[in-house]
This record gives structure tokens, C-alpha cells and sequence, in this order.
């Protein structure tokens, strides 16, 4: 059982990092980030309401303080999306998901600050590291034509920090209901939010578009299948066996990048990628082995 909830966990950072590039294929195509993430997330929706409608006991529906949290989980997922499309649309997917997977160190960051974690010479070094990382792959120091743009490394940091708020509603809900609830209530709330700031008319047309199947695609990889197996998957998987098959996700999404979106890096932004990479993974696998 834990060989195939590791597989699980390895197939849901894959579909992640398929959703994307498919994400970035649908932007190139003229559709707003807005629309992109809300069809992942809606689509997401529907694939969990289904979990929930077939294992709903133990939901904790009833606690207000599994909705609070929830909805906070749902805020941190819509901002997670939306950004990382933005990021991807400003710059390549491989900048901006390198970018997003740097959320455990604002994970970090928070916890130092609510006192939930102490600092250490150590974690400093790595967020240091990080850091370091973060100018070589988004080339802050000789920002090019047609390269990645201020507004795109801010968006892909934005994902990332997004993605630890999501990380701490989901941590805080937990104890009162079950995963499949929280992330019910999760992708309704971001489903609200994004199609009152979306544009309305797209949002529409796409459901008669000929690029419904990608929407779909990515509805099913980025958010219906991918969280159910990532969940189901860390029941019987080491969290630091879940950090290091995380990198699958920066990894596919880079290489979807450069075959099928034709994008490039030079040297030294694969230098940042992997540093930022090995720093975060090795971070990730130190603290949850202690």
C-alpha cells in the first residue's frame, strides 16, 4: 500500500504540473487567467463533491470552524491559481512553477512569525539559498525583452505564498471535518470568488468554445483527480518521501514548457532552478523526518 500511495502522490505532482502547461496553451490561445483558474477549480469542485456525496460521514459540515478554515483553504487555492497562470502568462511555465514551489519557505516565514516554528541558522541558510536561487532563475539583475517581467516574478512569488495559506486553512480545518468537506468548501468559495472578478462573457463562451476539451483536462488533472490522489496518497506516504516526489511537479511543467510551448532557458536560470529545487526539497525532507 505505501508503494502505490507514493504513486499516487508522484501521479498528482505530474497532473499538476501538466495543468500548467495546459493552462499556459490556453492563455497563448487569447483566455484570462481568471477564466483558466476558475474552470480548474469548478471543474475541481465537481470531482470532490462526488468524494464527499460518496464517503460523507465524519464532514463535520455542521462546524462552523471547519468553514472558517475551509474558506480560508479556498481563498489560498483561488490565489494559488490565479497567480500562477498570471505568472505563467508573463513570463514561462517553468519560472513561474519553480516560483510557486517555493511555498515552503513562506510556510517557514508564517510559522517563524506566529511562533509555530523555530528558527534556525540553518533554515535561515536554506531561505538565504532560496532566495539567491529566485534572482539567477528570473534573472532580476538583466530583466530582458520578452523575458520574465516584474509583474510575472511577483505573481509566481504570490502563487507560493498563496499556496501556504491554503496549506494552513487545510492544516487548521482538519481536525474538524474530513478532507473532502474542506476542500468541498474550498473550491466553492474560490468557484464564487473567481466568477465575480472574471470577465463574464468569456467565462460563458467557453463553454462553446473548441477549447472545452483543455478546459476540461485541466479542471480533471489540476484539481479533481490530482487532489484526491495526493490526499488519499499521504495516508500511507513518509512526508519526506511526499517532498522529494513533489519535484515532479516544477519538473514536468518545465519540461512541457520547452517541447511543447517552446520555451528556453539559459544557464544560469537552470542553475536557480535546481537550487531552488534541491534547497526546498531538502528543507521539506529535514523537517518532517524530525
Amino acid at each position: 500500500m505505501a508503494k502505490l500511495s507514493t504513486l499516487f502522490v508522484m501521479l498528482a505532482a505530474l497532473f499538476w504540473g501538466l495543468s500548467g502547461g495546459i493552462g499556459g496553451v490556453l492563455m497563448a490561445d487569447g483566455w484570462d487567467p481568471l477564466v483558466v483558474s476558475l474552470y480548474r477549480g469548478a471543474i475541481g469542485l465537481v470531482f470532490v463533491l462526488v468524494w464527499l456525496a460518496l464517503r460523507p460521514g465524519g464532514s463535520g459540515l455542521t462546524d462552523r470552524r471547519l468553514w472558517f478554515w475551509s474558506a480560508m483553504a479556498g481563498l489560498g487555492v483561488a490565489g494559488n491559481f490565479t497567480f500562477y497562470f498570471v505568472s505563467i502568462s508573463e513570463g514561462s511555465v517553468a519560472v513561474a512553477a519553480t516560483l510557486m514551489y517555493c511555498a515552503p519557505v513562506f510556510v517557514f516565514l508564517v510559522s517563524f512569525a506566529l511562533r509555530l516554528e523555530r528558527p534556525t541558522p540553518l533554515k535561515w541558510v536554506a531561505i538565504v539559498m532560496v532566495m539567491l536561487g529566485i534572482v539567477l532563475l528570473t534573472r532580476l539583475y538583466d530583466v530582458q525583452p520578452g523575458g520574465v517581467t516584474p509583474v510575472g516574478v511577483i505573481a509566481g512569488l504570490l502563487s507560493g505564498l498563496s499556496y501556504a495559506v491554503f496549506i494552513f486553512g487545510f492544516k487548521y480545518a482538519a481536525p474538524h471535518g474530513s478532507p473532502q468537506a474542506i476542500l468541498v468548501i474550498a473550491f466553492a468559495v474560490l468557484s464564487l470568488i473567481l466568477f465575480s472578478l472574471g470577465d463574464t462573457q468569456q467565462t460563458l463562451s467557453a463553454l462553446s468554445t473548441s477549447s472545452w476539451p483543455l478546459f476540461v483536462t485541466l479542471g480533471v488533472l489540476g484539481a479533481g483527480v490530482s487532489f484526491i490522489l495526493y490526499i488519499v496518497g499521504l495516508n500511507y506516504t513518509a512526508p519526506a518521501v511526499a517532498s522529494i516526489v513533489a519535484m515532479v511537479e516544477p519538473v514536468t511543467a518545465s519540461l512541457f514548457g520547452v517541447v511543447v510551448l517552446d520555451e528556453s532557458l539559459v544557464a544560469i536560470q537552470l542553475v536557480g532552478m535546481g537550487l531552488i529545487l534541491l534547497t526546498v526539497t531538502a528543507l521539506s525532507v529535514s523537517t518532517s523526518t524530525r
